[in-house]
């Protein structure tokens, strides 16, 4: 009887310790890497007598995945010639493959869409195909080779070229989406393998204001204020050094059609710590558009910023900073305002002791394809239109998440045509033996370009769909809404279908 005590005592204890390590979600570790690439494009000659070629750099971030592949998303810019403001945005899937330690192998393609500044780009759809040799540095890696582009819905930019690219290693640690809003205390997994040091990230909404000095071009006078909204998302590499990476739209002040991008990095200077901190960065980027004469589109971003703490991770920020071509041919000094959220990710060891708990927040990343039925242009007939999307999801609870998208045209005869939106949205548990999920949302913000008539750039675009899973990290999603421009004649029913990838993140509260 003794024996069987004893064992009936372990078994359950057993039980006990498994059931408990059951309920931690495992840590999983997603390979990838960043790249940034250059190319030097031909440009036909159309409205510019004698046109140079046109830079063109991307940031591109991509997934590793089985036997070599990969898989991911990139946006491009141009960086010099006459076309400040072409902008695209597209998928990247490719294959790596080493022949010794160090040399390998690139071989892919870029599909995507945008375009812009007057350039002939027609629907906006682009492919570009690469081969490329390669080293691994360890800590990072170059590699240079052929490449090709093709705007090939009757557009006229195509040609061969030569591309070159560094590329760094960037894993990053995740849970699956079905951990989303579990909470645990941190005792509880400091025997897990989240008991590392936590990692710092922010994601900030802001309205920014271009207060022009200096514009050539006579479109836009000295002292007009160009309104923007946009997002910046910063990753940080200790307490004060952190990476940014900065995008905007604008939606008021000139006809629509501008848009920045910058990447660089920055410096926190705690004040009050953990209340209010002063912020300085510099970003290197392309901007252009919407009558901006931006030369070739390369631009520099100095800023200062101060931010104080509203409540637990939220922060309201104030900047003040400069933006400017390398000659000051456009030439203007910023202001805005943002919301900032801060993220102190993936691991349970931090300075702050005021930390006691920590919740699983689900992260959802769509790139999706929308058709406009309809939509309407300034001069041009009405046709339909077609846009590339990303849209990337972070919950607020189980039901509620916020939105921030980008999109660009592929197809419908409007090139440079892009859209930056930002809002909220609803969905419900899934249902259908855990498969379907149905959601709807309200996005707002900036859009213009490419002829179609959304007055000086607001629009609101509400929607709702479903998402059918496929895997624990991948959905399909259908969706249906409404697209209209405030002050412009766009007014289009539209229905887009895409991908998802959704995860979980751990963060310390």
């Amino acid at each position: 009887m003794k024996k069987f005590l004893f064992l009936f005592a372990v078994f359950i204890s057993y039980q006990s310790i498994y059931s408990q390590s059951e309920k931690i979600p495992k840590k999983n570790i997603q390979k990838g890497f960043a790249k940034i690439d250059y190319l030097s494009i031909d440009m036909p000659i159309t409205n510019i007598p004698n046109e140079t070629n046109m830079g063109f750099t991307g940031i591109h971030y991509n997934l590793n995945l089985k036997n070599n592949f990969y898989t991911g998303i990139g946006i491009y810019g141009s960086v010099s010639g006459s076309r400040g403001g072409f902008f695209t945005l597209g998928v990247n899937a490719g294959l790596k493959k080493y022949f010794s330690d160090g040399f390998y192998l690139d071989t892919g393609f870029h599909f995507g869409g945008g375009g812009g500044a007057g350039a002939p780009d027609g629907g906006g759809a682009f492919i570009l195909p690469h081969f490329n040799l390669g080293y691994d540095f360890k800590y990072f890696s170059v590699n240079s080779g052929w490449s090709y582009v093709d705007f090939f819905d009757d557009g006229l930019i195509k040609g061969h070229q030569l591309n070159v690219s560094l590329e760094i290693s960037l894993d990053f640690e995740h849970s699956n989406y079905n951990a989303s809003e579990k909470e645990f205390e941190i005792e509880s997994l400091s025997s897990s393998d989240w008991n590392q040091k936590s990692k710092r990230s922010s994601l900030m909404l802001h309205a920014n204001n271009l207060k022009v000095v200096k514009d050539n071009t006579g479109v836009i006078k000295k002292g007009k204020t160009i309104n923007l909204v946009g997002f910046e998302y910063a990753s940080y590499f200790n307490e004060n050094w952190f990476a940014f990476l900065k995008v905007d739209g604008a939606y008021n002040g000139i006809r629509a059609g501008y848009m920045d991008v910058f990447f660089g990095a920055g410096y926190l200077l705690p004040i009050i710590k953990n209340n209010t901190n002063v912020l300085a960065k510099f970003g290197i980027g392309a901007g252009g558009g919407g009558g901006v004469d931006s030369g070739g589109g390369f631009m520099i971003y100095p800023d200062l910023s101060i931010e104080q703490k509203l409540f637990n991770d939220i922060y309201i920020s104030i900047n003040k900073g400069y933006l400017l071509t390398p000659d000051k041919k456009f030439n203007t000094s910023t202001f805005g305002i943002g919301l900032k959220y801060y993220l102190e990710r993936n691991g349970i060891i931090n300075d702050d002791e005021s930390y006691s708990k920590t919740k699983f927040k689900g992260f959802e990343f769509i790139v999706k394809q929308d058709i406009y039925f309809n939509a309407k242009r300034e001069t041009e007939p009405t046709e339909d239109m077609h846009q590339i999307s990303l849209q990337i999801n972070v919950d607020l609870n189980k039901s509620l998440f916020i939105a921030g998208q980008t999109s660009f045209a592929n197809f419908g005869n409007a090139g440079a045509y892009a859209e930056g939106l930002v809002g909220l949205g609803f969905k419900t548990k899934p249902t259908l033996n855990t498969s379907i999920s149905f959601f709807t949302q309200f996005l707002a913000g900036a859009a213009g370009g490419g002829n179609i008539s959304t007055g000086q750039g607001l629009i609101i675009k509400p929607s709702a769909g479903l998402d059918y899973k496929l895997t624990n990290t991948l959905n399909l999603r259908a969706a249906g809404g409404y697209v209209k421009a405030k002050g412009g004649t766009l007014s289009s029913p539209f229905l887009n279908f895409g991908i998802k990838y959704n995860i979980s993140l751990l963060k310390l509260k």
